[in-house]
Formats: C-alpha cells, structure tokens, sequence
C-alpha cells in the first residue's frame, strides 16, 4: 500500500487550481478554499487544494478528499462520474461517496419528501418523455413555473415559464428532455420578494446563514445573473427546519447547505440540499471552517 502524503485534498476545479498561491487574489473562491485549509493545516493536518481532474495526482497518496469549488462537474457529469467510480475505490470521500451519488441527482427530493420533509411540489420529466410545456402546465393545474435539469448548478437551463410564453420555451425543452431529466416546479413568489435563505450545517448543527436575494426584474438569485447575499439571523423554526433536513439524508454528512423559501401556501419548503460543492460563505463566519476542520479532525 502506497503511503499517505497528504491527510487531505481539498477539491476545486481547474481553472481555480492554480491560482491558490496567489495571496494577492481575492476571488471568493480562493478565500473560501483557503479558510478551510488554514483550518485544517491549524489542527496539524497535510493539506492541499487541487482540481478534481488532476491527472497527474496519485489519489491514493491521500487519506480523504473533500468537495468544495468543484463548480464545471455538473458540465462534465459523464466525466465526473467516471473520475468519481475510480477515485472512490483509491481514498475516502468527504462528503462521502453514497452522498455524493444520490445528491448529484435531485430525485433525492422525493426521498426527504418521504421521510416527512416538506418541499416544494415537483414534477420530475424523465428523459425521452413525450410531454409537451402545455400539457404539464395544465394537468398539475400550474400557471407559473420553474424548469430546471435534475442535475445541475449556477442556475444551468433555468427558465421561468407563464402561460404566455411556454410555446417560445417548447423547443429547448424538448431538446433538453431528448437528453436529460427536467424538473417542473410552481414558482415561488417569494423567492423574488423576500429572497432565498441559506442555512449552513455543519457536523449537524446550523453554523450561519444567509439571504440571497435577485436583483430587480430576474428570479435568479446567484451572483453570476447579479444577485446579493446579506448575512442573515434566522427564526428558531428555520434553524430547527434546516437540521431535520439534514437528519433525513441519505446519511450524515459532514457538512450541508440547506436552501429554503416560505412556499406560496405559507410554509417553509427546501429549494435544495446541497451537499456536494456549495458554497458556504466562509467568508462571512470564519469560525465555521474551523467547525468544519475538527469535525474532519475526528475522522482522521
């Protein structure tokens, strides 16, 4: 068995790799990445940062690698999940490799449905379906909606669907459908008029949030279409609602991002749970990298 050099390999993708030597920079990324392995080198542990596709790294010189930026894997899922069936049997995976794989595919929210989890309705669209835009709009009664690929990220073919406009959308839908499982959600008004909450869970127990809001005239809440994140104090309810999401995973994982909104009937309902690569704002509490990293501590 070859020996262990590094403890752990903090994940990123490869356009980031090689920038995390450089001090001056100040991409959040880089700063993310980088409170995580300041963390974990403080509890005197072999630490690098490296892209996922590495192909000169042996893998089986570390103990753990742990998912962080990993941002392009959901472009280059046939890729990844490749890399992933290899890896998996060279070192051990944080989150773990049973996570991974049912959270790669957000059929995973039926699954917390069923263990009592309450979510915002779904229609799933399986691949080489014949539905039609029309059809689904009117058979779940729904006037406006979301749809959205079953795997994906950064808000990735996300369209924002109406009455009006669905015969304009017909066309990519039925090309993306051709090739992959879609999802068809009634829009949530208050994504848009209050925002969507972030809880951080961390070893089990909520660490922080924050609110992420749209700009003015889109739904998409991420930076990259001009969205802003506020630091944010949630309810008691929120928090208590984040942790028993996470309890009703398809196992504990080390750390989470549970994304909520008050759905259109009043109720808290999760967006997604995220637990391969999100981002979990660092930035705004330091203090939960260091969380992170003796939880990590414990397993080595």
């Amino acid at each position: 068995m070859p020996s262990k050099d590094f403890d752990i390999i903090i994940l990123t993708e490869s356009k980031y790799a090689e920038s995390f030597n450089n001090t001056g920079n100040n991409e959040n990324v880089l700063q993310e990445d980088n409170y995580v392995k300041a963390a974990l080198e403080n509890l005197n542990l072999r630490v690098q940062i490296l892209a996922w596709d590495d192909r000169s790294f042996d893998w089986n010189t570390t103990k753990y690698i742990l998912f962080r930026s990993i941002w392009d894997y959901f472009d280059r899922i046939d890729e990844f999940s490749i890399w992933l069936n290899k890896v998996c049997s060279q070192t051990l995976l944080l989150n773990s490799e049973r996570i991974i794989r049912w959270n790669i595919d957000k059929h995973y929210l039926l699954d917390l449905e069923q263990k009592g989890v309450h979510i915002i309705s779904t229609v799933f669209i399986e691949k080489g379906s014949n539905e039609s835009l029309l059809s689904l709009h009117l058979k779940n009664k729904w006037k406006h909606t979301i749809l959205k690929p079953c795997i994906s990220g950064t808000a990735r073919h996300t369209y924002k669907l109406n009455m009006n406009n669905l015969e304009l959308h017909e066309s990519i839908f039925q090309e993306l459908i051709a090739s992959e499982v879609m999802m068809l959600q009634p829009f949530q008004n208050s994504i848009v008029e209050k925002g969507e909450l972030s809880l951080i869970v961390i070893n089990g127990k909520y660490s922080h949030a924050v609110l992420k809001k749209a700009k003015k005239g889109d739904f998409r809440v991420q930076n990259d279409f001009g969205g802003t994140v506020h630091i944010y104090t949630p309810t008691s309810q929120e928090i208590s609602f984040a942790e028993n999401t996470v309890k009703a995973s398809i196992e504990p994982p080390i750390y989470a991002r549970v994304d909520i909104t008050t759905d259109n009937d009043g109720y808290l309902a999760v967006v997604e749970l995220e637990l391969i690569e999100p981002e979990l704002w660092f930035r705004i509490n330091p203090q939960a990298s260091n969380q992170l990293a003796e939880g990590i501590k414990k397993l080595i």
